[in-house]
């Protein structure tokens, strides 16, 4: 699997706007690979909505049938959708960097299964906790545990690491990033209004934004050297 790379010379700076600027320009030239991938993931997703559906009811039989249907997607979106993503989400570091995206990046997430199914429980259980105990301290979690889904792909971390690592590296970032999170909420509002379809390319250029806000940052933290700073 590809690491960090150098190919792209013009590398972003960390910023809210060069960021989403990066975004644009690689979700524009990688955009038929990237929308491919997009639509693939919806489709992966959208037995959740027919199964919302079928849990619509009262009854005994019905109430049963809606707490093994939960479980069963509770378990899909852990164990199946959730590599998805991570896989799609380092498609989308790949096309950041310039490297050549294949639609096989995907899956990506499975070549690193355990590592990422426990990234990503961990990293949603700590943001939950961090909500639970009110809104603000889910947010600050959420905004530094941004960049695990790279590490946990793009290094080769395992969660715990990715998380510190994270945590180390979106230090004096994690403000951008939640600047970014809102503005990805116009944009996602602007994709709607496009007769719906359009959230599809407002979602690519937000994964595009993110990867390169994490691409940018990574700069100083070469390969093979550890993810060791002041924290």
């Amino acid at each position: 699997m590809s690491n960090q790379a150098t190919i792209d010379n013009n590398i972003p700076r960390p910023t809210v706007g060069d960021s989403y600027a990066h975004g644009w320009k690689q979700f524009m030239k990688y955009f038929l690979e990237l929308f491919l991938i997009s639509i693939v993931l919806i489709l992966v997703m959208a037995p959740f909505g027919g199964m919302s559906a079928i849990t619509n009811g009262h009854g005994p039989a019905i109430m049963f049938l809606m707490f093994f249907l939960q479980l069963f997607v509770l378990a899909y979106a852990l164990l199946f959708v959730g590599p998805l993503d991570y896989g799609a989400s380092f498609a989308f570091l790949k096309g950041v960097r310039n490297e050549k995206v294949e639609i096989k990046d995907m899956f990506s997430g499975f070549e690193n299964y355990l590592n990422v199914v426990l990234a990503n429980l961990l990293s949603g259980f700590l943001i939950g906790i961090g909500f639970f105990f009110l809104i603000v301290p889910g947010i600050i979690v959420a905004c530094r545990l941004a960049f695990v889904r790279f590490l946990v792909i793009d290094r080769q971390l395992d969660p715990i690491e990715a998380i510190k690592a994270s945590w180390r590296m979106t230090k004096g970032h994690g403000w951008k990033i939640f600047l970014m999170g809102l503005l990805a909420i116009p944009i996602v509002i602007a994709g709607l209004i496009c007769l719906g379809i359009g959230v599809i390319f407002s979602s690519m250029w937000i994964r595009c934004a993110f990867a390169s806000i994490y691409y940018s940052v990574s700069q100083d933290y070469p390969v093979g050297q550890e993810l060791k700073a002041s924290s």
